[in-house]
């Protein structure tokens, strides 16, 4: 084997090391959702059910921002090797095998599901959900918490501002790595 040979191995042991990475975080991202709603669900059902347990919804936020935050690097590590794979890796393949005759891009799928008519529409929806799931129920608890709490300390007054703030911040950057672009 000869030492471009040896090179392209390499590579294509790279790229199904990458694409299994790929795999494993979008499933633990999708996950995220799920158990961010189950946590969602018993901290309202405690807040509801219990006297005092108004203060219960001061958790959800940091739920939010911790689940939210998670959610996010693990969405753009996946478009982060997405983006390698387009950009990097089949450069040097393409390098090494002296071009692509057959096909516009060697890893044709990293670019087929980036160039589908809805997928913006996809993206755009997708960006709701996200908003809604970790920002916007955050601020809903934080509304939840002042209609349903009697007397207020000031550390929940700071506290709930602070939470506001950091939902406000994360909703800011789910937007920004969005990946709503299309194509290569």
């Amino acid at each position: 084997m000869d030492r471009n040979e040896q090179t392209l191995q390499i590579l294509m042991d790279e790229y199904r090391v990458l694409k299994a990475e790929q795999s494993m975080r979008i499933g633990f991202r999708d996950n995220l959702l799920y158990v961010t709603l189950g946590i969602f669900g018993a901290i309202a059902s405690f807040g509801l059910t219990n006297a005092k347990g108004a203060t219960a919804f001061l958790v959800i936020p940091w739920v939010c921002l911790v689940m939210g935050w998670t959610y996010l690097i693990n969405d753009e590590k996946i478009s982060a090797i997405g983006r390698y794979v387009r950009y990097d890796l089949e450069k040097r393949v393409s390098a090494l095998i002296g071009g692509s005759a057959d096909e516009k891009y060697l890893f044709g799928w990293e670019t087929a599901h980036r160039d589908d008519p809805r997928r913006k529409r996809r993206k755009y929806t997708q960006l709701f959900i996200d908003q809604v799931t970790f920002v916007i129920s955050g601020l809903v608890a934080l509304v939840a918490f002042w209609l349903l709490a009697g007397k207020v300390s000031a550390f929940a007054v700071v506290l709930s501002v602070v939470e506001a703030v950091l939902l406000v911040i994360l909703g800011v950057r789910i937007a920004d790595y969005a990946d709503l672009a299309k194509g290569h």
